[in-house]
């Protein structure tokens, strides 16, 4: 098991490496002067090279990625420095001196966003919570109802409720996500909006200019339908899929030919067995939703990653969108590896050579 996890935690280094040169290069090459959108309305030429200097612009570009890798890097490599200017720009870091090398143990450094100057990592770890909130209601909304829609269609195979549901779950998974946001919130927000409460836009977190901060859950139960849609029929179509196959197994008639009750075999012998793709399918896909909730989030006007990285680009904020990026690929990195541990344990039939 050792073995295996550090094979798969090598093999995420070497993706996270691979994306943060592509991203690099991609945005060096689109972006030539990145200065010049760091400085706004200042444009002389004092302020330019003191932007250049601080970023490294004023560099050869291979070694402003060395530079990019060794902030982003928890481990990073400097010229003898004080420990104060470390601090100031990594925050709280363990140093140790080599001769006239600095070694630093750091959490990773996204630079500075161009337009407030906060830190990009601050930026991201409070937008994060949003994102992480919807994508989590959504998956426990789509595994719980996906799940339930599949056990009944796969115990009523052949029926017509059967292909009712698979009707649904096929149209469903083809309606893509942000089609499904925009008439939910049309229908629900706008023309039934007497009827449910609910607005067509608006975060979990709203601004009372007396009282401050608040919270509107009532929010989050659109975008966490419309993000939880596809999920939702992928995982009622895998779910029937697998009970069929379970319930045509020999184990399966061993345990009727012993006189067991339906609900017995069901919840004793099906199930157990028919879940294991499934929870599978479920960690994947709450790694996607994490991802993939951008245009939810910029339709429901949601505060959280996907609506940061939108405003970002829009902004030409280079430093947040490219941290969100390397963010998002590291979320995938992570949890990949969390499924393949949950995976071996559940089903005893995987071997891991």
């Amino acid at each position: 098991m050792i073995r295996f996890l550090i094979k798969r935690i090598a093999s995420g280094i070497l993706i996270l490496l691979s994306v943060v040169t592509v991203v690099f290069f991609l945005f060096s090459f689109s972006f030539p002067n990145p200065e010049s959108m760091a400085v706004g309305q200042r444009t002389d030429a004092k302020t330019q090279e003191a932007i250049k200097k601080e970023f490294g612009l004023d560099k050869p570009l291979f070694v402003q990625y060395l530079l990019f890798v060794n902030d982003i890097s928890p481990i990073s490599f400097h010229a003898n420095t004080n420990a104060s200017y470390m601090n100031e720009k990594y925050g709280s870091c363990a140093t140790v001196h080599i001769g006239s090398i600095t070694v630093a143990l750091k959490p990773p450094f996204l630079r500075r966003s161009f337009q407030n100057r906060e830190k990009t990592t601050t930026l991201i770890m409070e937008s994060f919570k949003g994102t992480f909130i919807l994508a989590l209601v959504s998956i426990l909304f789509a595994a719980f109802f996906g799940i339930a829609l599949g056990i009944l269609s796969g115990v009523k195979a052949n029926s017509f409720l059967d292909q009712g549901i698979v009707f649904v779950s096929t149209l469903g998974i083809s309606v893509p996500s942000f089609f499904s946001a925009i008439i939910l919130a049309w229908f629900f927000g706008f023309v039934l909006h007497d009827i449910t409460g609910l607005n067509m836009t608006g975060s979990w977190i709203d601004v009372d200019p007396f009282t401050g901060e608040y919270y509107q859950w009532k929010n989050l139960i659109l975008p966490a339908i419309a993000l939880g849609v596809r999920p939702l029929s992928i995982f009622t179509l895998l779910t029937r899929s697998s009970m069929l196959d379970t319930l045509n197994k020999d184990f399966i008639k061993t345990a009727k030919s012993k006189g067991l009750t339906a609900t017995q075999i069901l919840t004793k012998h099906a199930l157990p067995n028919a879940l294991n793709p499934v929870i599978t399918a479920v960690s994947g896909w709450f790694a996607s939703l994490l991802a993939g909730a951008f245009f939810i989030e910029y339709i429901f006007n949601w505060r959280g990653l996907g609506k940061l990285t939108i405003e970002a680009l829009d902004m030409n904020d280079l430093p947040v969108v490219m941290g969100s990026i390397l963010f998002i690929a590291l979320l995938f990195v992570v949890i990949n590896i969390l499924v393949d541990l949950i995976y071996i344990k559940l089903d005893p039939r995987i071997k891991l050579n």
